[in-house]
This record gives structure tokens, C-alpha cells and sequence, in this order.
């Protein structure tokens, strides 16, 4: 769905009301504001000060001659090659030409826009040594729209995200390629339309562009936001999904979760209990003589604890997501109040490998119970539907197809939940002995969402064919809201017709947060 976004860049004449940037507050709320709304960002005034600093550090210690980590030396394995003054400034150049070897599909635009905010926000809070005008560079490629073409494919996550951080700085200087008002151009020619000039790498400057943890960071903060409401879409599934199935919402009472009390688990059971309140159809088998059933599946009457248990996870995310978005990843540091320099290893991304990879096998235990879900609505020997929710069983197959989709999805899921951060493949003539494998953490929890977005957008469709059956009762008034956001982009299935188009309209509600809406009114 990122590819589908289109940025309102504004009128960024004077950046009046644009973020300033301090490296130390960044926000998830200001992070959507410039990455998906297009709001200007400007280096703040005072982190200005403390990025003068450090670059002061730097400048002291290149007249002195003094050895630095990639500034008077090599870099990885070549750190102990001694480079004379007067080739540092192309040291910087070679740096980033020779990193910028990624490769497969580029990122999305609104992927590359998430690492130029974060890079330009780790550089912005002092640490860097670069020049304030590196990080002004950065904020108007992104005030301007003008998007590098990133490969996503190149990163082992230490040090840091190079290759993708190098295909983005090398517009910054004038090459490579970027997007601009949907074109794909030369470097240089996108700046000039842009009304921007290329830059000159100094002394510290290629490496501060390079070293950090960026490019899976954004990747897995876009991931999350659609993650939250891939989380609040599944308790409204599974909902219409209980009432389909004449489940019954018992096992939601608040005291059995108060006994058992998890975070998420307490919340989903809330939600579902809010969503099915006054439900006709639970009112008309609750006590029918013929309704024996004393409780239902695990995958209806566990949801709070599947659910919450993913609601959990993602909470845990967003904790290290929050701490990384304001983090100094560069290598070496600059440390102006000391003026020293200090090399360590904060570009490593294994704080990200493994909140990306719980990420992706959340969600696939999300995908997975909602799946199941949808095989009770179509197989007649766990409902009482008619088979494959099919108006004529035999002449029409139904819903046959959808379930077996989700399950392919939903298996999909279950290899791309193989943790990447448990792999590591030396690099950089053994000095970089052992990588996170963030990056390509975070490219499998992007799949694993949009493969979820589609399991969920097949039960809210399955779910509410199951209800047609069911009619003149209706299920409860804030889940008949859902019902009805599905039959305003899908009309029941009468006979078959394929249902591609219709699983795409509703995933496409569901990534605009249709359905997420819908809950929040259920709790108001």
C-alpha cells in the first residue's frame, strides 16, 4: 500500500509551521506528519549550535592531524591505512560511491522519505561532526519531494544501513538517481529542478551520512503504524466473525482477563465486548434449547488472549522504535563538550533485528487465527452456514477460494517469521564479525503485513456473507457499522464472481483505517 501514497507535499515558502529538528524528540506523531502528510522539517536553532560544536571538534583534529576513524583513516578492515590531508575530502566522496552498491527493487518514496527524516534527525542532535548545512541538505530534499532511488537489498544492519544510506547521499552530492514529481532523473538534474545545488563533502561528512541504523528503522516504524491498525481490524473481524459463527462472547468477561492481566489481553476482550454488545444474534441463541454449546474454538474464544498477546508485542516495538528514532547511531562519535572523538558500535542494529522480527511473528500469529476463523465460516462441519457460504453449494463454490488464498498467505507468513536477527555473515575482512540482518528483518515484516492486510480484508468479507444468512437478525449496532463499510465496496455474493477486486477494496479500507475507526466509535 506504500507504493499507493500519495505525499502532499506543502508550500514550504519560509518552513512557517515546520518541525524543527533536534535529534533528541521526535515523535511517531511527528514522523507521520512529515513522512505521510508532507510537513516541512527545519534544522532547530539550538541543536544547530551543538552540530557547530562537534564539527568544530572535527575540524581541530584534521589541522592537528589526528588520527580518526574514517576521517584520517580507512574504513572496516582498512581502518588502520593512514590517509593524508590532502585526500580526506575525497576519502568522504569514495566512501559514498563505494557504499552505493544495493541492490533489487527501490525502496518506496515514502520509505525513502522515512530514513531522510531519521538520518537528518540523528545528525541534528550533535553527535556527527558533520556541517549544519549536510543536515539543511537533507530537510529540503525532503521539503522539495525530491526522493532517491534506493535498493532495498544490500544491508547486513552493522555497520548500520550503508548501501542504502549511501544510494540516498549520493543525490545529496549530485548522483545517483531520484524521483521527482514522478520522474525518475539523474541526481543532478532532480536537485536542479528542485532549485537545489549538490553539496561538497568535508572532513567526517560521507561516513555521518553513512553509519546508522535508518534504513530498517523507518521500514519498521511504517511497518508498525500499519501494524497498529492491522491489530484494532482483526478484533472487528473476529467479531462479525463470533456472531457469523453464533459464537458466544462469554469467554470476554472482564473477570476472567482481570485475573490474567495482560496489557492487550484486557484490551481486546473490551473491544469485543463493545462490538457485540446487543447483538439480535446472540439474543437468539442464548437460551434455545437446542444451543448446547458451553464454549466455542480457540480461535473465537481465545482472541483476547491471541490478540492481546500481539497487541503486547507491538508495544514492545514501539518502545525501542521511540528510543532509536532519537539514538546518536553514528560511528565514530563526537563528543564536543570533551573534545574527543570515540569510536564504538551504536550503528549495530540488533535492538531493531529483534523487535522486527517479533513484529513479523506477531503478526503472523494475527494472520493465522484469523485465518482459521475463515475456514469455520466456510466448512460446514464446524458451522451451521451452508457449505463454502454458497448461495447453491455444488453449482457455486462460494467462499471455497478465499479460504484457500488466506492459507497460502497465511503459510507465507510462517517463513517469513524465520528470525533474521539469529543470522550473521561476516563481513568487511572479518572486523565486522557479527551483523544484526535488520534490514532484511524489516523487508520480511513488511510482506508479513501486507499479507495480513489481505487475511483480514477475506474474513471481513467471509464474515459478513455469514451473516447475510442470518438476516433479519442483525449483529451489534457498532459491528453492523463494519458490515456495512464491507457491503459499500462488496455486494453479497450471490453467485460466484471472482473476488479479487473485492478483497483489494476492502484491504484498501483497511489500510486507510476504516475499520480501525469503527472500533474507536465502539468505545466512545
Amino acid at each position: 500500500m506504500l507504493d499507493e501514497v500519495k505525499v502532499p507535499l506543502q508550500n514550504n515558502a519560509g518552513n512557517r509551521g515546520a518541525l524543527s529538528l533536534t535529534g533528541n524528540d521526535l515523535t511517531i506523531a511527528d514522523f507521520r506528519s512529515v513522512v505521510l502528510n508532507g510537513r516541512a522539517v527545519r534544522l532547530d536553532k539550538k541543536a544547530r549550535r551543538q552540530v557547530e560544536a562537534a564539527r568544530a571538534v572535527i575540524q581541530k583534529m584534521v589541522e592537528a592531524e589526528t588520527p580518526v576513524y574514517g576521517v584520517t583513516t580507512g574504513l572496516g578492515k582498512l581502518s588502520d591505512v593512514r590517509v593524508s590531508h590532502d585526500e580526506i575530502l575525497e576519502l568522504q566522496v569514495n566512501l559514498v560511491r563505494s557504499h552505493a552498491c544495493g541492490i533489487g527493487e527501490p525502496l518506496s518514496e515514502i520509505e525513502t522519505r522515512a530514513m531522510m527524516l531519521l538520518r537528518a534527525n540523528v545528525l541534528a542532535k550533535g553527535y556527527s561532526g558533520c556541517r549544519p548545512a549536510v543536515i539543511e541538505a537533507l530537510c529540503e530534499m525532503l521539503n522539495r519531494g525530491v526522493h532517491p532511488v534506493v535498493p532495498s537489498r544490500g544491508s547486513v544492519g552493522a555497520s548500520g544501513d550503508l548501501a542504502p544510506l549511501a544510494h540516498l547521499s549520493l543525490v545529496l552530492i549530485g548522483e545517483g538517481e531520484a524521483v521527482y514529481r514522478g520522474e525518475c532523473l539523474p541526481g543532478a538534474e532532480a536537485l536542479k529542478r528542485a532549485r537545489m545545488k549538490p553539496i561538497t563533502l568535508e572532513a567526517k561528512e560521507g561516513l555521518a551520512l553513512l553509519n546508522g541504523t535508518q534504513g530498517m528503522l523507518g521500514l519498521g516504524l511504517l511497518a508498525l503504524l500499519d501494524a497498529e491498525i492491522l491489530a484494532d481490524t482483526a478484533d472487528v473481524a473476529g467479531a462479525l466473525s463470533l456472531d457469523a459463527l453464533r459464537g458466544t462472547p462469554v469467554a470476554f468477561d472482564r473477570r476472567i482477563h482481570a485475573v490474567r492481566p495482560h496489557p492487550g489481553q484486557q484490551a481486546v476482550a473490551r473491544h469485543l465486548a463493545a462490538l457485540n454488545r446487543g447483538s439480535q444474534i446472540r439474543e437468539s441463541h442464548r437460551s434455545a434449547a437446542a444451543d448446547s454449546r458451553m464454549q466455542d474454538a480457540y480461535s473465537l474464544r481465545c482472541m483476547p488472549q491471541v490478540h492481546g498477546a500481539v497487541r503486547d508485542a507491538l508495544a514492545y516495538v514501539l518502545r525501542v522504535f521511540e528510543i532509536e528514532m532519537n539514538s546518536a547511531t553514528d560511528n565514530p562519535l563526537v563528543f564536543s563538550k570533551d573534545g574527543v572523538v570515540l569510536s564504538g558500535g551504536n550503528f549495530h542494529g540488533a535492538p531493531l533485528a529483534l523487535a522486527l522480527d517479533l513484529l513479523a511473528i506477531a503478526l503472523t500469529q494475527l494472520g493465522g487465527i484469523s485465518e482459521r476463523r475463515i475456514e469455520r465460516l466456510v466448512n460446514p462441519a464446524l458451522s451451521e452456514l451452508p457449505p463454502f457460504l454458497a448461495e447453491h453449494p455444488g453449482l457455486h463454490s462460494g467462499f471455497m477460494m478465499v479460504q484457500v488464498a488466506a492459507a497460502a498467505l497465511a503459510s507465507e507468513n510462517k517463513t517469513a517469521s524465520h528470525p533474521a536477527s539469529v543470522d550473521s555473515i561476516t563481513t568487511s575482512g572479518n572486523k565486522e564479525d557479527y551483523v544484526s540482518m535488520g534490514m532484511g528483518a524489516a523487508l520480511k515484516a513488511r510482506q508479513v503485513v501486507s499479507n495480513v492486510r489481505n487475511i483480514l480484508a477475506m474474513e471481513l468479507l467471509s464474515a459478513c456473507q455469514g451473516l447475510d444468512f442470518l438476516a433479519p437478525l442483525q449483529t451489534g449496532p457498532a459491528a453492523m457499522k463494519a458490515y456495512r463499510l464491507v457491503r459499500s465496496v462488496s455486494s453479497r455474493v450471490l453467485k460466484d464472481r471472482s473476488l479479487a477486486q473485492d478483497i483489494a477494496e476492502v484491504s484498501t479500507l483497511i489500510a486507510a483505517g476504516k475499520f480501525q475507526q469503527v472500533l474507536k466509535q465502539a468505545l466512545t
